[in-house]
């Protein structure tokens, strides 16, 4: 069995999550999704709108996750290290530093860091500035 792990914040969840989360589930049985904590989440952005029990439990519902986690830490290499994956999900909107960093981890645990490009039609930041401009 291929375990995958993915990760998000989902803060005000749309289409561009969905595809991602669907993508990463055609490569592996088993797909595990970190939701971001409002503090892992502040470390690189603002403080989710929607709040984090919310967000999991959103995230657990969807058909192609199978269980949605935790991550307390913005980085995915503590629960990465912690749950051993064979897949890692990474995203096209991550710098190059942290991706180098997860493929010498993976590498490390027998695993592969697969990139998915970022989906720029839709994100929580362009739904909040178009709630503020109809204001």
């Amino acid at each position: 069995m291929k375990i995958g792990y993915a990760y998000v914040v989902a803060d005000m969840f749309h289409i561009g999550h969905l595809k991602h989360l669907q993508r990463c589930k055609t490569c592996c049985d088993k797909l595990i999704v970190g939701v971001l904590t409002d503090e892992a989440t502040m470390e690189k952005k603002l403080k989710p709108i929607i709040s984090f029990e919310e967000r999991r439990e959103i995230i657990a519902s969807i058909r192609c996750v199978d269980e949605a986690i935790k991550q307390e830490i913005y980085s995915p290499l503590e629960n990465v290290k912690r749950l051993k994956p064979d897949i890692l999900f990474e995203s096209t909107s991550h710098t190059d530093e942290a991706i180098a960093e997860a493929r010498k981890l993976m590498k490390e645990i027998g695993g592969e860091v697969v990139i998915s490009e970022y989906y720029n039609l839709q994100s929580s930041t362009k739904i909040k500035q178009k709630i503020n401009e109809n204001r």
